[in-house]
């Protein structure tokens, strides 16, 4: 009677079977879920049960949290799987919610002396926090101070270059987590961008401009086309003035050469007796000889660009920790592309964001000056973040700011540097 029963209700029968499936499926990714955290926990004690010495105080970790990443599940996301872990470790943690945009810059002035600096949140968290980070008077000091990145935003372009690609959500929140605990980290380097009135702004991912960037922009307006958003919306960019040209003026200087790495232990105090004799034999000796130096000039280069899109990058993407230069990735693309190459191009561009592709021209620069033409539209893409465009200047910082990464990356890091 029961197969007769299923059998002459076909259509709820294997609705039924479809909707056990789905929910059976639910279900065992959410038990996953749990266990993946349970390790982390226990992972994570084991810092935690390790002994310090009753003089020495706890680490002190100051976790700034923008709520409304991920489409305002990042606070969710960040309290079920990151905050357990931190509180297990032993740290003194102290979370600062921020409410709106630009907050955590204002906050950052006024931030007390921390051992460490978690990011929590996407791309544009991380901007907000280096830039109100290196803003400071006090700078050189807190820019020592090693920083954490928990992705969780819709855009973590950063986690590519510090932890191992996961499709899991939770296992790539909690890798990054415990990978803070670790202690490795990585100097990356950052972009100081300064326009001529604004103050400067920093990134570590770069900056974008053209014509890829706003149709990419407006992707999210054509979301009930599902995957097919992407291209309609690069595909309807085409219906304006075609090619789309932007003029520019660039000045630049190239690559500079890579100083030895500072040892970050200091070295021991000589004893009073050697300070002392030392100070005697300055003030006694008679000053030396002023040398003057030879002052190279800078050889500074000057190109007019017309390019459909022009990209500034760091080489965090590509991080490579023996390299002997220091230098930027300027991508300036050719405006020559036909609409089919706009729209496919466009599609990849998603993914990667500052590709470089096959025509385009490529320059290496430390310092780059970029002229817009007086009545220049549109907007730049600072780190993926909007800010208008205008006259900038672009410099590079070299290993500015240490951040945290998982052991395997920064091993995987040196074997290829090796080879």
């Amino acid at each position: 009677k029961v197969f007769r029963t299923l059998r002459n209700h076909w259509k709820k029968t294997t609705f039924g079977v479809c909707l056990l499936s789905w929910g059976g499926s639910w279900l065992y990714g959410k038990h996953c879920d749990n266990l993946l955290r349970r390790a982390a926990c226990q992972e994570a004690q084991a810092f935690g049960n390790q002994p310090i010495p009753s003089s020495m105080p706890l680490k002190k970790a100051t976790v700034f949290l923008n709520p409304a990443a991920c489409k305002g599940k990042a606070r969710n996301l960040f309290e079920k799987n990151a905050a357990p872990i931190l509180h297990l470790s032993g740290l003194d943690v102290t979370v600062v919610k921020t409410d709106y945009e630009g907050q955590a810059k204002k906050l950052l002035e006024l931030m007390e002396n921390t051992d460490l600096i978690i990011i929590a949140g996407g791309d544009g968290t991380v901007q907000e926090v280096i830039t109100g980070l290196l803003r400071r008077a006090d700078e050189a000091v807190f820019s020592k101070i090693p920083i954490g990145f928990i992705p969780l935003g819709k855009n973590c372009t950063l986690s590519h270059t510090l932890y191992p690609e996961s499709t899991n959500q939770v296992q790539h929140i909690t890798n990054a987590t415990l990978a803070i605990l670790k202690g490795e980290t990585v100097p990356l380097d950052v972009l100081q961008i300064k326009g001529e009135k604004e103050q400067p702004v920093f990134a570590v991912t770069g900056l974008r401009w053209g014509s890829y960037r706003d149709a990419g922009v407006k992707a999210s307006k054509y979301w009930y086309l599902g995957p097919l958003k992407t291209k309609a919306a690069h595909f309807f960019s085409t219906f304006k003035e075609w090619p789309q040209k932007h003029q520019a003026a660039l000045t630049y200087l190239g690559p500079t050469e890579r100083p030895p790495e500072e040892p970050e232990e200091k070295p021991t105090r000589p004893p009073l007796y050697v300070r002392l004799y030392r100070r005697l034999r300055l003030y006694w000796s008679s000053p030396p000889k002023e040398i003057p130096k030879e002052v190279s000039p800078e050889d500074w280069e000057e190109l007019n660009l017309s390019t459909i899109e022009l990209s500034i990058a760091t080489r965090n993407r590509q991080l490579d920790l023996m390299r002997t230069e220091d230098f930027m990735d300027i991508c300036i693309e050719a405006d020559t592309v036909t609409k089919g190459q706009f729209v496919n191009r466009g599609s990849q561009k998603m993914d990667d964001p500052h590709m470089c592709p096959e025509g385009s021209q490529c320059i290496q620069a430390s310092r780059c000056i970029l002229q817009l033409p007086e009545g220049t539209e549109g907007s730049f893409g600072i780190d993926n973040e909007e800010y208008e465009a205008m006259p900038v200047e672009v410099k590079l910082l070299p290993r500015k700011l240490r951040f945290f990464c998982d052991p395997r990356v920064r091993d995987q890091m040196l074997r290829a540097a090796v080879q």
